[in-house]
């Protein structure tokens, strides 16, 4: 793969910097600024874009670390060693405060789907700021009927009755209540390693020791994980729901409020479902009179490409279908959608969400939407991520340190592991990937329990250069080591 490569004393002499050596880095920078020196006489070049920001004139990274150990939550932790100063984004690409370009294949957490800061979605977002920010849903206004209209025409069957709220957490923690609500029972299923937010109910839902305080989460059973690279019976998805029927009979009454579960886990390490396991678990949740709730936060908005959501790919029809992250493209806004029958349990007493909804968000959300349809993202997000998996795979096939590659469209994982049959967390080995990734130009996430997963999850506008970029930095990284 050496046509990927050019000599850096090459990239030097055209610059023709006569300067003392900082300033010939700099300077260096600045005419490719989208390269790294990867200090054997090699720089590896990233998909051409015709974008350039405008200088940086804010304070220093060092500036803003301090004031962020200084005034925010010590909870908030960050990736790299040395933090990265990301200060201007488009499309899938991101520039930190010196003007360099990384490909973004983290997404904001899978939030980000049209594009950073995509003409047409900052377009209806400043319109409508300019012409009404805010006022209440006790009055009228269009912006938040015309989304929700276009949200249920997304949406199988009858589910056409939407609640907004600011954050998945928010929209899982209203789902979970409505299944309480509307059976009139209090035990919901969830699954081990889902994560589904950080409020009091959705705490509870979540089974990672990690992401949970010592504090009083109640009603909630976690059945065991259907994960086939981990799990206990493989890809059997049927003999994984057999737990969730032993579950309801040994833990509680015989009827529950509902399951909740995501079709690919997120935070969890980018683990699609067993085949089989969700229409058997809905089918016995059913019979016990519950609810089944499709958490769609990472995977809905056409990110896995072959359908519009998740749990489409399972062949199920959810009661409740709860949304955040893509549906936005980064602004704050979630929603619970479900049919008008279960629906009806709020009206019981006053639920009242003051930003949910704000004609703001909703004119993005609609945005969206629209940008989703108009630019085939969906299509390219199926073709591109087939491709990214075939060459991850590929990579797979080449380095043991690679225990698996998973997930669909563009809400992919690869595993890292120091031994393919115990299957040991490659948990140092997965930081300094990440960190040499970064060195190239290619930022990712990371996730599952053990933190020895990455996550790509890119913007859906991402290219198949793109996904030759990515890999070809990670093979890169791999064959150094």
């Amino acid at each position: 793969m050496m046509h990927r490569f050019i000599p850096v004393r090459r990239l030097f002499s055209e610059t023709k910097c006569s300067l003392p050596c900082q300033l010939r880095r700099r300077c260096f920078s600045q005419v490719a600024r989208n390269e790294i020196d990867n200090r054997d006489g090699l720089v590896r070049k990233m998909p051409p874009f015709d974008y350039s920001p405008p200088p940086y004139t804010g304070p220093s990274a060092d500036e803003i670390l301090s004031k962020r150990k200084e005034y925010l939550s010590p909870s908030m932790f960050y990736f790299y060693t040395k933090p990265l100063n990301i200060v201007d984004g488009k499309m899938q690409y991101l520039f930190d405060d010196k003007g360099r370009r990384y490909l973004d294949a983290f997404g904001g957490i899978a939030t980000v789907c049209c594009g950073h800061c995509h003409p047409d979605v900052v377009e209806a977002i400043v319109n409508q700021t300019k012409r009404l920010q805010h006022s209440t849903v006790l009055y009228l206004n269009h912006a938040i009927a015309d989304f929700a209209e276009a949200l249920a025409n997304k949406l199988p069957s009858n589910l056409k009755v939407v609640f907004f709220t600011n954050s998945g957490t928010e929209a899982n923690e209203l789902a979970m209540m409505i299944a309480r609500l509307y059976t009139g029972c209090h035990d919901i299923i969830s699954l081990r390693n889902a994560y589904h937010g950080n409020a009091a109910a959705t705490m509870g839902a979540t089974a990672q020791s990690n992401w949970k305080f010592n504090v009083l989460q109640s009603g909630v059973h976690h059945a065991l994980n259907p994960d086939p690279y981990r799990g206990v019976f493989g890809s059997d998805g049927e003999k994984y729901a057999k737990d969730v029927q032993d579950l309801i009979q040994f833990g509680t009454s015989g009827n529950v409020a509902g399951f909740i579960s995501e079709a690919i886990q997120g935070v969890g390490g980018i683990i699609e479902l067993a085949p089989g396991y969700l229409p058997a678990v809905y089918s016995t949740i059913k019979k016990a009179g519950g609810l089944c709730i499709a958490d769609e936060v990472q995977a809905g908005f056409a990110r896995t490409g072959s359908h519009f959501w998740g749990f489409e790919n399972h062949g199920v029809v959810p009661d409740i279908v709860t949304m955040a992250k893509g549906i936005g493209n980064g602004i704050p806004l979630g929603a619970v959608v479900t049919t008008p029958e279960i629906a009806e349990v709020l009206t019981r007493r006053s639920y009242f969400n003051t930003f949910g909804g704000n004609p703001v968000c909703t004119s993005g959300g609609l945005a969206v939407l629209k940008v989703i349809e108009k630019e085939k993202l969906q299509e390219n997000a199926f073709v591109v991520g087939t491709y990214l998996k075939e060459r991850l795979t590929a990579l797979k096939n080449k380095y043991d340190l690679i225990g698996d590659v998973r997930g669909r469209g563009l809400m992919l994982g690869v595993e890292l592991v120091t031994d393919q049959k115990l299957k040991t967390p490659a948990k140092l080995e997965t930081i300094h990937v990440m960190d040499q990734m970064k060195e190239l130009g290619v930022l990712v996430g990371k996730g599952g329990f053990y933190g020895n997963v990455f996550r790509i999850t890119p913007p859906l506008c991402f290219t198949k250069e793109d996904a030759d970029f990515l890999v070809d930095a990670m093979d890169y990284t791999m064959e150094k080591m």
